[in-house]
């Protein structure tokens, strides 16, 4: 829509708020609201002001203030306010010289697509993230002086079979095995569909839902692909309606990778594939019906995963999901069909448009805008380069023997790992200004103090049960 469309949907549809989102550096949605008489054309051409010196990661208050600038094209109707609210995605701008501001994720993807076009390899990247969650009954977490816990429930954990639940009705889901089950076992089932049909009134193309490989509430609904900030945006309010329609229902979800010890983890493997003029560069006649072109892509996917992690799995928690036997890659390989390679090339189909790759390290945690964005400049560096990803893996890593593994690179074991990576393995995010050095460094700095340092300074409950009695 236009702006003046927008006006003009605000008055049929008797919208009494504007609801204004961005995201800050880490990946946390932000929102401020004006009264619906307020917004104007002018609006979307100058933006509205606010301080920026709160938002983690972005401005010192020294030089605080920051505008807004809504992008029509992104409205949808929030389907929780009670007052009737129109939402509208922004991007931020400098006050003072208009300029889109350089650590504002949502202008890194946008950089990032016109640095692709920019250089002729192609004119669209699509994306497909398949996004995981958990949703629980009950979560309970703290860390105090002297006290340090977490606890989760959910009535269709196998942790659950013998509790007195007056009456319990059994059919609990056993460990890992709650891949596609149905009712009364899948407990969940009315709920997601809830939350689909909430994405499909705001806008969302999703495909369909079911339950994931996990116990204790574990879930999937898939959506279509798309270009890639539009997906990117799509994450966000998948996010949000997830985590809101089970609010709405006494409920808690969570995009954490690993909230369930020794059970499967909840990921967000992302599918991509190049296209120029409608035709898909990734189609080809290589193996699994790749391109060269395609080759190269995962090639330099392959070459910056190290980096790559510290966007595509950001937190120290990231780490603890990428451990072997539980349906996450552990070795930067790639293969057809092999669920356990970091890269997979699904063959669904034969069709060549229905050609792509699947990374599968990323998760839920993660920055999309930022995350996106860097996976596109490492294929784009790959097919500059022509990286080769080497021969596939077609076996399942999780079986073989260390001497088989023997010159395979594994997956970074922990974020600051990631982030050292990062540090040695960025300049081919800095191609077309895409990524500034200040973002980098920022980057690295916040995840660092913020968070590995956080982490590192608490007791861990576990470590008392190894060490209170030495």
């Amino acid at each position: 829509m236009t702006p003046k469309e927008i006006l003009a949907f605000v008055r049929h549809e008797a919208i009494r708020a504007v609801d204004f989102r961005f995201m800050d550096f880490p990946g946390q949605w932000k929102h401020f609201t004006i009264p619906s008489e307020r917004l104007c054309e002018a609006t979307f051409e100058e933006g509205l002001g606010f301080d920026a010196s709160s938002v983690r990661g972005w401005q010192s208050i020294n030089e605080s203030d920051m505008l807004v600038v809504p992008v029509p094209e992104t409205a949808f109707i929030d389907p929780f306010c009670a007052e009737k609210t129109l939402t509208l995605i922004c991007n931020i701008q400098d006050p003072l010289t208009r300029e889109d501001y350089t650590r504002d994720p949502r202008n890194v993807a946008r950089k990032a697509i016109n640095h692709m076009r920019a250089t002729g390899m192609a004119d669209t990247a699509y994306f497909g993230p398949e996004i995981e969650f958990f949703v629980f009954d009950d979560a309970r977490f703290d860390q105090t002086t002297q006290a340090g816990f977490y606890f989760l429930d959910s009535v269709e954990g196998d942790w659950n079979m013998g509790r007195d639940e007056k009456p319990n009705l059994a059919s609990k889901i056993p460990n890992r095995q709650g891949y596609f089950p149905c009712k009364p076992a899948d407990t969940h089932h009315d709920l997601r569909s809830e939350m689909m049909r909430v994405m499909i009134d705001a806008g969302l193309p999703v495909e369909g839902h079911h339950h994931e490989v996990a116990s204790g509430g574990q879930g999937e609904i898939d959506m279509r692909h798309g270009p890639l900030v539009e997906t990117a945006d799509r994450v966000l309010m998948y996010k949000y309606i997830v985590k809101n329609v089970a609010r709405r229902h006494n409920k808690s979800a969570t995009f954490m990778p690993k909230p369930l010890f020794n059970d499967n983890g909840t990921g967000m493997h992302v599918n991509i594939s190049l296209w120029k003029e409608g035709a898909n560069l990734f189609a080809g006649s290589g193996y699994a019906g790749l391109s060269e072109l395609g080759r190269h892509a995962m090639g330099g996917i392959l070459r910056h995963a190290g980096a790559l992690a510290a966007f595509t799995n950001p937190t120290t928690h990231s780490y603890k999901r990428l451990v072997p036997g539980f349906d996450a890659p552990v070795t930067l390989s790639y293969s057809s069909r092999n669920r356990s390679a970091a890269v997979r090339i699904p063959v669904y189909s034969a069709n060549p448009r229905s050609r792509r790759i699947e990374f599968r390290m990323p998760d839920g945690s993660c920055n999309p805008y930022l995350a996106f964005a860097a996976i596109l400049m490492a294929m784009l560096d790959g097919v500059r380069n022509r990286i080769d990803p080497g021969e596939p893996l077609d076996r399942n890593i999780y079986d073989l023997e260390p001497e088989e593994l023997v010159g395979v690179p594994h997956i970074p074991a922990s974020l600051e790992e990631a982030l050292s990576q990062l540090e040695k393995d960025y300049e081919f995010l800095l191609q077309g200004d895409v990524f500034t050095e200040d973002v980098i460094h920022t980057w690295i700095k916040f995840k660092r103090n913020e968070e590995i340092e956080a982490i590192r300074m608490r007791p861990h409950p576990y470590e008392f049960v190894l060490y209170y009695d030495t």
